[in-house]
């Protein structure tokens, strides 16, 4: 029933999170620092209130190693989230970051010295087949736009190739990040929980950097059309209802995620994680109207066949944790 109703929350939660971020990032395409504050702060409190007891329970992991983790969280979410500001579509975006099996291999062969199953490279291969297509075929579009000028069309590019290059700094450091981790994990044991509420508690104090674009924002929030909100009969501006919807949705998101990977094994969750993905980019392309060829169908294809060839989720369907192989149970 628990994973059942994690499911439920994944997809409810995750695929409406995309929604209320695009609506918010279609308005204001450089909103993404103050998203990513108000979903830190809020997790944060409620972490502080349920998780570390309003700061009476001591951490299982020092904190000095919580502060390296938060350092390369921060900087993920905010790269993620500028990127948006760069030229990035929405479904191209989603896409990139479905990447992060290549991210993971490459690291996890450099630093941990892992190998692979001819397998699971054929299927890195997919991915990056898949990924390469969809962002050549985004850079087509973002180049042939008849309504720039020369010099404003090279400008555009220029920009979606510092938005690429924010995405693949992104996707390497969440490898990292999710390398370092699972070292942690494996000396002081899994807590899940407190890693949650640490990585997002940890990095408010940089938020201050981010101030004045963040105040800049809130102005802008602040003179968006008013909005009735429904049952409660609450009039508000639109823009801070997107942001309360996508602040509370990635709640449920990230909720939904850690009853997974308590309740199934790393396989299941990836696999949940990868077809949520799929919905969402599916239901950006056709509410939105997002530009999407033939060309990114064939690489959208590419980039999911291959997460679930890596997965080999076929071989895995109904197991349970104590059936596994030692090497599942370590993921």
């Amino acid at each position: 029933m628990r994973p059942a109703f994690a499911v439920g929350l994944v997809f409810a939660g995750c695929c409406s999170n995309v929604i209320f971020l695009e609506l918010l990032a279609r308005k204001h395409p450089g909103c993404g620092n103050i998203v990513t504050f108000a979903q830190f702060l809020f997790i944060a409190v409620e972490g502080f209130v349920f998780e570390a007891d309003l700061g009476r329970k001591p951490p299982a992991i020092p904190l000095r190693y919580y502060a390296i983790m938060v350092t390369m969280f921060f900087t993920v979410s905010v790269m993620n989230n500028y990127a948006l500001n760069l030229n990035i579509a929405m479904p191209l975006h989603m896409i990139f970051r479905s990447g992060s099996l290549i991210a993971n291999m490459i690291l996890g062969i450099i630093i941990l010295k892992k190998r692979y199953s001819m397998f699971k490279y054929t299927s890195i291969a997919l991915v990056s087949a898949g990924i390469f297509i969809c962002t050549f075929m985004s850079a087509k579009q973002v180049t042939s736009q008849s309504s720039l000028s020369e010099k404003d069309g090279f400008q555009a590019f220029a920009w979606w190739l510092l938005g690429i290059g924010a995405l693949t700094f992104a996707l390497l450091m969440s490898a990292r990040m999710g390398i370092f981790q699972e070292t942690l994990y494996k000396q002081f044991g899994k807590h899940s929980k407190e890693a949650l509420f640490y990585n997002h508690a940890l990095p408010l104090p940089g938020f201050i950097f981010l101030a004045s674009d963040i105040y800049d924002h809130v102005v802008l929030f602040n003179k968006s059309e008013l909005y009735q909100v429904p049952v409660i009969s609450v009039a508000m501006p639109i823009m801070w209802f997107y942001l309360l919807m996508n602040v509370v949705t990635q709640y449920v998101c990230i909720r939904g995620v850690f009853i997974l990977t308590t309740e199934c094994t790393s396989l299941t969750v990836t696999l949940v994680v990868t077809l949520r993905k799929f919905v969402s980019l599916i239901f950006s392309i056709l509410y939105f109207q997002n530009p999407f060829t033939l060309w990114h169908c064939l690489g959208t294809l590419f980039v999911f066949i291959g997460t679930l060839m890596y997965t080999e989720v076929w071989k895995n369907l109904g197991t349970t944790k104590s059936q596994l192989p030692k090497d599942d149970k370590k993921d």
